[in-house]
């Protein structure tokens, strides 16, 4: 009977580890150590570290700060997370970015508002119209420096929901959108900017 355990044990494991997504059906993904932030990330900007819990990220006007995953969201999942801007007026969440193309969810200091966008990224290039894109959806919200923001993001159903503090809210949808609906998780920033307590859910349909 252990020995039946313990084979089924070491069976998910590597089904978990082989799967092409950061988090599988059978546990959520939370990034604790950084030897997980330099297995599962792919550091553009040379400038993410992860001590003590906390993933601190630090960019430019140009160049941005980037982290990318290097496997792929689920199809539909929850990610949530604390985030302070330390010194930065623009902090973006990279939703399914797939060639090129990704969904722009965001916090803008200098407009006062949470956005919903359609993005491109090139990896190689930080001048200007090769990364970010237009505004689809804006909402306003009084950001500042230094102040912790609890983010929340659920995509179900090619439904994105998009929340700060779970009192500013926006919600589209993917199809009518035209926005990309699978790829990787991504972090932009152009100052100073810490994470913290970083999840991400897959949701069963």
């Amino acid at each position: 009977m252990i020995k039946q355990i313990s084979i089924t044990f070491i069976f998910l494991l590597i089904l978990s580890s082989c799967s092409s997504t950061i988090s599988t059906s059978k546990k959520e993904y939370i990034l604790q150590d950084s030897k997980k932030l330099k297995s599962n990330w792919t550091i553009d900007s040379k400038e993410w570290i992860l001590k003590n819990d906390t993933l601190t990220g630090n960019g430019s006007l140009s160049p941005w700060g980037v982290l990318v995953s290097k496997k792929q969201l689920p199809k539909n999942y929850e990610i949530d997370f604390k985030v302070n801007m330390t010194n930065s007026s623009l902090f973006e969440i990279m939703l399914n970015l797939d060639k090129g193309k990704y969904i722009r969810t965001y916090l803008y200091q200098i407009d006062q508002n949470i956005v919903i966008g359609d993005g491109i990224y090139d990896k190689k290039d930080d001048s200007y119209g090769k990364r970010g894109g237009k505004t689809l959806f804006k909402k306003t919200m009084k950001l500042e420096n230094n102040k912790w923001y609890a983010v929340k993001i659920k995509v179900l159903n090619n439904q994105l929901f998009f929340s700060v503090d779970d009192k500013t809210t926006l919600e589209c949808s993917l199809e009518k959108s035209n926005l990309n609906q699978k790829g990787k998780l991504g972090f932009i920033t152009n100052g100073e900017v810490k994470i913290t307590n970083l999840r991400i859910k897959y949701i069963q349909n």
